[in-house]
């Protein structure tokens, strides 16, 4: 049995990015409610592997997907991304009460991920989140922010 492949991003994704280039057709697979979901996770790991700005919003646009599903896969890449640009867009996840709690989760553990104080006083606010995945989540997000944040100052290190 063949292993599956291991990302850059040390994960082995759920499916094989796409081997389109055009950060354009990409956003155009992903936001496409009637293409099948393989073909819209491709997309996502291929914009995720471009970075930068343009595939950030790219991904952001398809949070308006109904598939809780993708936007959770779309919270997750943006946190391996580490792009700060992705931060608003995690933050108003996080803050829709109505959105599904997974992809709530993901993007509050995204936030921790990227390392960016921005997010700090939204993870705070939700620590006290009446659900426990979303508290728990910020949780750990405060940490992982604070941990995120201090090695990219180089706390510690000697010259």
């Amino acid at each position: 049995m063949e292993k599956p492949e291991v990302s850059e991003f040390d994960s082995v994704d759920p499916a094989p990015a796409s081997e389109v280039s055009s950060v354009k057709e990409l956003r155009t697979t992903i936001c496409d409610e009637s293409e099948r979901m393989f073909q819209r996770m491709r997309a996502l790991f291929a914009l995720r592997n471009i970075g930068g700005k343009d595939a950030v919003e790219a991904l952001a646009a398809a949070y308006s997907s109904k598939s809780a599903l993708l936007k959770h896969e779309i919270a997750y890449v943006m946190g391996q991304m580490q792009d700060a640009h992705a931060v608003p867009y995690l933050i108003e996840r996080l803050e829709d009460m109505e959105e599904d709690l997974m992809v709530r989760h993901e993007a509050a553990e995204a936030l921790g991920a990227i390392g960016d104080r921005v997010a700090m006083t939204t993870l705070e606010r939700f620590v006290t989140d009446p659900e426990p995945v979303i508290s728990e989540s910020c949780e750990v997000a405060i940490d992982l922010l604070e941990y995120v944040a201090s090695k990219s100052l180089n706390y510690g290190a000697t010259e």
